[in-house]
């Protein structure tokens, strides 16, 4: 059995993108566990808990689909992302139709599939009764059961997209998001509008900063993105 660290189980038949999953997995401090097969994937989900289940498309004998269909068959509700090459819409829907959680192609961003895994895990985790998950980081508490956001003993209050925004930096303290990274991760859309992110980017410095005109906590690091550091 995995211990008390969160555990995914990564399926894939390529071991190049086996192992580069694995080291997205394990950077981000989860245990990473792997199956070359859809049947080896089914034996050790059938044997083990994993919080998330990162599964490719093109598999050799049960496909992807096949996979998700026969996890769901079995009442297993474990978080699933889809990774693939396949860019076609309809398979994204498809996926997502018979009940997998997130659909990533290739190539991706790392830091990108990292911050999805860590907030599908902590989303399915929040939803179980009696659960409830503070987050914290240098002076600010995020309790993500109640969605309330906290400096020192203050709280302050955040917007919907303020909440997404602050909840994937306190998850992912001192790691780089580019533009089109946070408007994929909080607005979930393909076409960026990189102003929107600048406005909201904004909106938490005149919250949480001291001084917005030369912010602390949200830098930006010219010509990559925002950086939060505490």
């Amino acid at each position: 059995m995995v211990d008390q660290r969160d555990a995914v189980l990564i399926v894939d038949d390529d071991q190049a993108v086996l192992t580069m999953l694995r080291k997205v997995i394990e950077s981000n401090g989860i245990q990473a566990h792997t199956a070359t097969s859809g049947e080896d994937a089914l034996e050790k989900i059938g044997a083990e808990h994993y919080d998330l289940i990162l599964l490719d498309v093109n598999l050799t004998g049960m496909d992807g689909f096949q996979v998700v269909q026969a996890i769901r068959g079995r009442g297993i509700k474990t978080p699933i992302i889809i990774v693939s090459g396949r860019k076609e819409d309809f398979d994204a829907l498809y996926g997502l139709d018979i009940g997998a959680d997130d659909y990533i192609t290739k190539p991706f961003n790392p830091i990108t599939l990292g911050a999805k895994v860590k907030a599908l895990i902590r989303r399915s985790r929040d939803h179980l009764p009696g659960q409830s998950s503070v987050l914290t980081a240098g002076p600010f508490r995020y309790n993500t059961s109640t969605l309330r956001f906290y400096k020192g003993e203050t709280e302050i209050p955040l917007s919907g997209k303020e909440n997404a925004i602050m909840k994937l930096f306190i998850d992912n303290v001192d790691r780089i998001f580019s533009k089109d990274m946070l408007y994929d991760l909080v607005w979930g859309e393909a076409i960026i509008d990189e102003n929107a992110v600048m406005v909201y980017i904004n909106r938490l410095r005149q919250k949480i900063e001291d001084d917005p005109a030369k912010p602390v906590y949200i830098q930006t690091v010219r010509g990559l993105g925002y950086r939060f550091v505490v």
